[in-house]
């Protein structure tokens, strides 16, 4: 697949999440300057404004599209005709579905480079309760989530977990008044990292399965112990199966299946959908399921357990 010659940016958030200020602020950086134009379109008004100086100081073109209906392939592709933009900068509505873009047929040479989310940390519970698969679809796939107005650093770490489940790559950052939010969470385990056999609370799955994915490093040879369902994909050889829960990622009718890979002689005698409580000794290897290196438990029991109906959450 040929490399695009025009990168688009997509920067997703709801309104006044800070979408505005922190693309004047990137698009006025050394690093970010083009020889070409670049075209920014705007996709909702905000409290912020570009102004007409800085546009024409950095060669920027602005278009503003108020309504979805005619942000199309058609419209895309006059504004490439208009303008031969170098780089594309879209700042989206965050009420229009971000899936909705990015089915669009972009003009030829064009190609998304980079998404970006930014979040008010303030509003961020209220708008997760009330419109979650919109939020959901901005972080899938975003390279970077910034975290602005963080004045109470309590919901921080379940607001990082919510976002890595959708995205684990993603780098999320947490900015107050004064910037960036460091070292808030060394210390945010429920279970005690230091105890022979980590029990993992079925109230604590979510959070152990992201920080395994985020800092391998701190369990690498640790003994975990908790309940999980039975799944056994095809592909898997016969003395490995995958022990996990139903995620709630999204909605009701948005969940998914979190575990890691385990092996065990026992696995051979385990039924799919069964529920097991499991003891393991945590590595890492690589493997095609992780398309790189990935937890691989190592059973050191695994025994019939009662099933656990809730799902998990995150937050």
């Amino acid at each position: 697949m040929n490399e695009p010659e025009v990168l688009v940016y997509l920067m997703t958030g709801f309104l006044d999440s800070g979408k505005t200020q922190f693309l004047k602020f990137t698009l006025e950086q050394d690093y970010f300057q083009i020889p070409g134009t670049t075209l920014l379109i705007l996709c909702e008004e905000g409290e912020e404004e570009y102004g007409a100086e800085g546009l024409k100081r950095y060669n920027i073109a602005l278009e503003r599209v108020e309504e979805q209906e005619l942000l199309t392939e058609e419209y895309l592709r006059i504004l490439d005709e208009k303008y031969q933009p170098e780089r594309v900068v879209v700042e989206y509505n965050g009420m229009w579905k971000v899936s909705d873009f990015e089915k669009l047929r972009l003009p030829e040479g064009w190609g998304i480079e980079q998404k970006l989310t930014t979040v008010d940390a303030s509003t961020f519970q209220m708008y997760l309760t009330n419109l979650k698969p919109l939020f959901v679809e901005m972080v899938r796939g975003s390279e970077l989530v910034l975290f602005n107005r963080c004045n109470d650093i309590k919901p921080l770490a379940g607001y990082r977990r919510s976002v890595k489940v959708v995205s684990p790559q993603a780098e999320v950052i947490f900015e107050d008044e004064n910037g960036e939010v460091e070292n808030i969470f060394e210390n945010d385990v429920p279970y005690d990292m230091d105890a022979p056999v980590i029990g993992i609370r079925p109230e604590d799955y979510g959070i152990w399965y992201v920080d395994v994915m985020e800092h391998p490093e701190k369990y690498k040879g640790k003994v975990v112990e908790y309940t999980a369902k039975v799944l056994k994909p095809r592909s898997f050889p016969a003395k490995m199966f995958l022990p996990g829960r139903m995620a709630m990622t999204c909605c009701a009718d948005d969940t998914s299946f979190l575990g890691y890979v385990c092996k065990s002689p026992y696995a051979p005698k385990l039924k799919a959908g069964q529920w097991v409580k499991v003891r393991a000794k945590i590595g890492f290897a690589k493997l095609a399921l992780y398309r790189g290196n990935g937890p691989v438990l190592e059973a050191e029991q695994v025994e019939p357990a009662e099933p656990i109906e809730e799902l998990v959450y995150f937050n």
